[in-house]
């Protein structure tokens, strides 16, 4: 027997989620048996914990779409007992039964090796959010970051707060957006050297282009606020596009691509090809600075998950929860 947070839905078509003890084969097909240490809390976790958001097919179900621990049992000869591996993506926690258990199993193709430098801890302290933040990253790099600070919208969220300490690491000025003035304190620690208050750049405005003044953004947060800072990119700089926080829509115009060169570079974390994953774990290892990581990290339990789940879609998480599945 092991614990697992299960989400069922009753004949109303309400969902409840609560911690309860499963079997082995209870799990789904797959080609390894992983030995569950961590997980974490994303946006989509809170949606699958809650009513489904439409991401969850069928109840009960195992949320949870990434976690990292030890291969128990491997019917791959990519994988044997005792390697350390990652899972993010695939639509794990999702269509697949995730990481919100002490066992989950799955298809081999879906894993990564550890990587040296690593603890399965602070895989998970990264997650999906800090390898969609890598992925920003190196998109920016390939397109050539500018001379003017790169701006993370978002920033104390998940994919904000690693943008925010890889950047500064690697020596860039970053300049963080956020609506709570009172994680000022927080983004600076990561290295932030510029707030940017939400409601300053939040709203859409009838020039195409203002002042050339960021030289790469790395947004979370879509809608009105991808539309305003388009038009204040410097001459060829990029915009990675990670989320749609403030909303789906783009009320901008072509004038930014067609008078500045400006770049908008789409990022999706599910389905990266499995050597573009190793990359840019391996920058993780190398690139993000573990005692900015420390910083932040807020610990819970397969039992904190239903509250953590409707305080995410709340916008009420800063930086990373890392969820103890044994504890």
């Amino acid at each position: 027997m092991f614990k697992a947070l299960i989400v069922d839905k009753d004949a109303d078509g309400k969902t409840h989620a609560a911690v309860q003890d499963l079997t082995l084969d209870q799990l789904p097909a797959g080609d390894v048996t992983v030995a569950v240490e961590y997980s974490t809390v994303n946006y989509k976790d809170g949606l699958c914990i809650g009513s489904g958001g439409g991401l969850v097919r069928n109840y009960p179900h195992v949320p949870g779409i990434d976690f990292a621990g030890t291969v128990e049992a491997s019917d791959d000869p990519r994988y044997k007992p005792g390697d350390k591996v990652i899972l993010t993506g695939w639509r794990v926690g999702e269509a697949h039964w995730g990481g919100y258990a002490q066992k989950a199993r799955v298809k081999a193709d879906w894993l990564v090796p550890l990587p040296d430098g690593l603890t399965t801890r602070q895989a998970m302290a990264v997650g999906t959010a800090g390898f969609t933040a890598m992925l920003a990253v190196m998109a920016l790099e390939d397109h050539g970051i500018k001379s003017g600070p790169v701006l993370v919208t978002g920033a104390a969220g998940g994919v904000g707060s690693v943008a925010t300490a890889i950047l500064a690491h690697l020596g860039h000025q970053v300049a963080a957006v956020t609506g709570r003035p009172e994680t000022a304190d927080y983004l600076t620690s990561l290295g932030a050297t510029q707030i940017v208050a939400r409601e300053d750049i939040n709203e859409t405005v009838k020039r195409p282009l203002e002042g050339e003044t960021w030289g790469g953004c790395i947004d979370a947060v879509g809608g009105a606020m991808l539309a305003r800072v388009l038009g204040q990119m410097e001459y060829g700089a990029s915009v990675a596009a990670v989320g749609l926080a403030g909303g789906a829509n783009l009320p901008a115009t072509v004038i930014p691509f067609l008078l500045r060169g400006v770049n908008l570079l789409g990022i999706d974390s599910v389905m990266q090809p499995y050597d573009n994953r190793v990359r840019a774990w391996a920058r993780i290892a190398k690139d993000l600075p573990m005692d900015r990581l420390e910083a932040m990290i807020q610990p819970a339990t397969l039992s904190d998950l239903p509250q953590l789940g409707a305080d995410i879609l709340a916008g009420q998480v800063k930086g990373r929860v890392v969820v103890d599945v044994n504890a």
